[in-house]
């Protein structure tokens, strides 16, 4: 096989090469404007989403969400010990401090009851990360979400949707993922599902929620293009070039979620029974899987085979505990397993099935040592 198959990638077409040249030859400012506009009501109609608003990245959402729901230095915010480090970063940032909480070992979701046992009166918000677009069902499968919902409500606090990883996923009652709580937060790096480069956005059906989010993200001006300020803001627009990405990517969407269970399907079909390695499991009635995410013996081995055979992985989040960057005293089995084990398989969405296929043979070839 000549070309290396990498574990993720990309995907701009034709499509958003001239919707850049078509903008450019417009003469515009590049900052964010109609366009923007347009990137943003499509994303609100696709969440089903009141409100979308569009920011530099998927972190600074983060950050943005936390200071418009009162989040302030020194409160303490619920986080998931197994989340991509932005998460507890994101409130990092204005002071406040994360307190880490193993979660859910099918979904890797919050396990609402250890959730229930960490909060405190200095508790001011739970941050829900919706792993690889799944839901918390494990340990309460007719309840998920919805526990962690009347724990927030009977503390009185918020829940902020990390909703990374999620576009196109769904709760079981058929609510998209990022729209129950207070804010929900999507990202668009390179590796999502849909890319703008960076960026993200903040989807909310609060109005007032909305309009503090739209003012703490222009300088806190009292309107668009003014020097009025009536606010503490800051800068995290978006730009037009990005938009104009966005908005061709948005359009591709359907085929692509089809395409990401299709590709989880025949991973699942070619790796079945097979020891070594486990999949995690997705109901694919609701979950559009971001990554092929799966708990690997000899992960090291497996992914120095696979590496000579031009396949790429990529070790999944270890717990973030035990990062350089915290180090915190704590027992979170579930995730440190998942440090140890996990393991993210090919995932783009340009997989052809032969490429899947021959994949699996490896995989399969390397743990019953063919």
């Amino acid at each position: 096989m000549d070309r290396f198959i990498l574990q993720m990638q990309p995907w701009f077409g034709e499509e958003e090469k001239q919707a850049i040249i078509d903008y450019l030859n417009e003469g515009g400012f590049m900052t964010e404007f109609k366009r923007t506009e347009k990137f943003e009501q499509m994303i609100a109609e696709y969440t089903g989403a009141r409100h979308c608003i569009v920011v530099n990245n998927g972190t600074i959402s983060l950050t943005l969400a936390a200071i418009a729901l009162g989040i302030q230095h020194g409160d303490d915010v619920i986080v998931p010990n197994y989340s991509m480090i932005a998460s507890p970063n994101s409130i990092k940032m204005i002071g406040a401090n994360p307190v880490f909480v193993d979660v859910e070992p099918e979904t890797l979701c919050l396990d609402a009851a250890l959730v229930e046992k960490a909060l405190t009166p200095a508790t001011k918000a739970i941050m829900f990360v919706s792993a690889n677009g799944r839901f918390p069902r494990t340990r309460f499968p007719h309840d998920g979400y919805e526990r962690l919902a009347r724990i927030a409500e009977h503390a009185g606090i918020p829940i902020i949707e990390d909703a990374a990883q999620s576009l196109g996923s769904y709760f079981p009652d058929g609510q998209h993922i990022g729209t129950k709580g207070a804010v929900g937060s999507f990202s668009f790096s390179a590796p999502k599902i849909i890319s703008t480069g960076q960026g993200g956005c903040l989807i909310t059906n609060n109005d007032e929620i909305a309009f503090n989010l739209r003012r703490l993200k222009d300088f806190g001006r009292s309107g668009g293009g003014n020097d009025i300020h009536d606010t503490i803001g800051y800068n995290f627009k978006f730009t037009e070039l990005q938009a104009c990405l966005g908005i061709e990517q948005m359009k591709k969407v359907p085929w692509r979620v089809k395409r990401k269970k299709e590709i989880a399907q025949r991973y699942l079909k070619n790796l079945a029974g097979l020891s070594g390695i486990k999949l995690f499991d997705h109901d694919f009635r609701w979950t559009t899987p971001w990554f092929i995410d799966s708990l690997c013996e000899r992960r090291n081995e497996l992914q120095e085979y696979l590496k000579k055979r031009n396949i790429g992985t990529r070790v999944m989040y270890p717990p973030i505990h035990r990062q350089k960057a915290y180090q915190l005293k704590g027992d979170h089995p579930v995730s440190e397993n998942v440090g140890e084990k996990g393991l993210w398989l090919p995932s783009a969405n340009q997989l052809a099935d032969a490429e899947i296929d021959l994949i699996c043979q490896n995989i399969t070839a390397f743990y019953r040592g063919v």
